[in-house]
This record gives C-alpha cells, structure tokens and sequence, in this order.
C-alpha cells in the first residue's frame, strides 16, 4: 500500500469487521475434505515441525495417492486424499494440480475453486487467483470467499481502486440479483468488505458513510456498529466510540461479546504493537501472514 497506517488499525480493522463478516479478507485456504465438500485441515503455514518419521509416512501416503490417480485421474477420493497429504506437508505448490482437477470434476462446488485461487495467491500467481477467483463470480456474484479475495489480490497489488470498483459494482446490482434469487449478494456483508478497504486507506469519511448505510438498513447487526465505533476512536473521537461499542456489545451474539468488550479496551491503549487476535476457528493458508477470526 502506498499509504502508511499504523499496525493497530490495520489489526483491529481486518479483525473487527472481515472477521464478522464470517469471512477474512486474507483469504484461508482450509475447510479440505468432507464427503464431496472441503473439511478443516492443518495450516501448512503454521503447522508445527512433524517429525522425520511422519514426513516419511506422509511422503509414502503422496506417492500412493499419485499412482492412483495417474491410472485414475478422475478419482475425487485420491484426489482429495493426495490433497490432503500435500497441504500436511506444507507443499501449496503441489497442492494446485488436484485443486485443480477436483474444480474440474466439481463444477458447481465453488469451494474447489476459491481453495484453488488461494493456493495460486499463496505461491504468488496473482493473474491465475484472479482468473480463479472471477470464475467464481461469473456464476455467483455474490459468494463472499471470491470477493473478499479478489479484493484481497487487488490490495496486495496496490490496486485499492479496483477492489473499490468491484464492491461498489456488486452493491449496485445487488437489488436486481436478490430479486430475481433471494440472498444471492449479502448486501450488509459487502458494505462491511467495501467499509473495510476504505478504511485500509485512510479514507474514513467514506468508510463511515458506509457503516451508516449498514446501520441504517440493519439496526440489529452489530458489525457495522463495532467498525463505526473502530473508525471514531481511530480518528480521536473517543466520547463518540464508547456508545457505540456498548451497543455492539448488546446486539452481537453471546460468542462475540467478550472479543467486542476486548476491542473496546485494547482500543483504547497506544497503538505500540499489533494487538494479539484469537487464532482462528478455520485452519487456513494464507496468502501473507495476516490476523483472522471466523466466526
């Protein structure tokens, strides 16, 4: 980013308001193998050290995995269980190959697809995420995972305008879309990506603009409430946050509260260091370490 921004805002902001979008905007590469569906895994990026023993048995595990799907490539159990094995030995890279063909074989289970975008961010193929991640969009354009990290790839390409230019975008044909199929582009949590990006930027009028909007749509949905709340006391303007947190504190669901009484306190000490965030309920690969919580 061209702009500085203390590290406060930057923690604060990505876990106050992405993390209760139900979505990060790093984007996480987990939830791996249910029956036909992605079930959680171990982060290869924050996996602890196995042993040389395990890394054998895992590399055996691969191997027996690859011969089956050479005769059979459309195996989706071999697929997925080379899959996992390859994320347990932190190999991203070779994780791409059976994302993949699993995104081939499972044309109407995004999740293969968004695994697959997040995989090629994470080894820096930003123009295959990106193409990845729109595929995605073209048929559902409203799936959060493929627009927090289509945002997230334009951010890190220091293209703040163009992840700006795809929400406003998907607000403004959200009407339409949610007519023709309701809940197809989750109006609240989009304004909360789009409020977030803004922030990133130090443009806080217009991120405040859109957490009104959010408020004013949703009286009752504690996310905007908590990032106004963020933003005031960012800008010095602690008389305002106060209420503010106090509200988000009595709407938000009971497993949320003591993170958004945390908030309000740590907001309130100098921004010397990133603020220490829950690990995150959803394992996960990150395209760049980052702080995350999933609801």
């Amino acid at each position: 980013m061209s702009k500085k921004r203390s590290p406060w805002i930057n923690v604060i902001l990505v876990l106050a308001v992405l993390a209760f979008v139900g979505i990060s905007m790093i984007p996480l590469l987990g939830d791996v193998f249910k029956e036909n569906q992605p079930a959680a895994v171990a982060t290869p990026e924050v996996t602890p050290s196995i042993s040389a023993d395990k890394r054998s048995e895992l590399e055996a595990q691969a191997k027996g995995y690859e011969l089956v799907v050479q005769r059979e490539p459309e195996n989706a159990t071999a697929l997925r269980g080379l899959l996992e094995v390859r994320l347990q030995l932190g190999d991203i890279k070779g994780a791409i190959a059976p994302l993949e063909q699993l995104a081939k074989l499972n044309p109407n289970q995004t999740e293969y697809r968004i695994l697959l975008a997040q995989a090629k961010q994470r080894t820096g193929d930003r123009e295959g995420a990106s193409q990845a991640y729109r595929t995605v969009l073209a048929s559902k354009p409203g799936d959060l995972n493929a627009l927090s990290g289509l945002t997230q790839l334009y951010i890190q390409e220091n293209r703040p305008e163009a992840a700006i230019g795809l929400l406003q975008d998907t607000l403004k044909t959200a009407t339409q879309l949610n007519d023709a199929q309701a809940g197809t582009v989750d109006i609240s949590s989009v304004q909360l990506l789009l409020g977030e990006v803004y922030a990133i930027q130090q443009r806080y009028t217009e991120a405040l603009v859109i957490y009104d909007e959010a408020i004013e749509a949703n009286p009752q949905d504690f996310r905007p409430v908590l990032a106004k709340g963020l933003i005031l006391r960012q800008q010095g303007k602690t008389e305002e946050a106060e209420p503010l947190f106090t509200t988000a504190v009595s709407l938000a669901p009971p497993k949320y509260k003591d993170q958004i009484k945390q908030l309000a306190t740590q907001a309130q000490q100098p921004a010397t260091a990133p603020i220490p965030v829950p690990n995150s309920e959803t394992p996960s690969v990150a395209p760049s370490p980052a702080p995350s919580v999933s609801p």
